[in-house]
């Protein structure tokens, strides 16, 4: 069973995070709560979220509006390497032959200005 947090566990567990950012971060749709009977929960990975956020706002003096172009940059990355990888896990599934093909035309276009 997946863990799950209460706001006041999430604040508790995340030691940078204040009530105050926990919010704004849900009104600014950076953290997504799972909408149950008892409340908002976070999941472990909201907690890793929330860590994240308050680090990029802390070290970098970002504002919410710039904390929110850099974690939707972040998602995009996290995004684009999920679909690298079924890419990279569908060539492996090739023949010697085709993945070898495939390996000189990276190198080609790699090579090209």
């Amino acid at each position: 069973m997946t863990e799950r947090f209460s706001e006041d566990e999430a604040v508790a567990a995340v030691a940078r995070l204040t009530r105050v950012q926990l919010i704004s971060f849900v009104q600014a749709e950076m953290i997504l709560p799972l909408q149950t009977d008892s409340g908002p929960m976070y999941r472990q990975i909201d907690l890793v979220r929330m860590e994240l956020l308050c680090e990029l706002s802390e070290q970098f003096e970002l504002g919410s509006d710039a904390l929110g172009v850099v974690i939707s940059l972040i998602d995009q990355l996290y995004g684009v390497r999920a679909e690298l990888q079924t890419v990279l896990d569908a060539v492996g599934q090739e023949p010697s032959d085709v993945r070898q093909r495939i390996l000189e035309v990276v190198r080609l276009a790699r090579t090209d200005p």
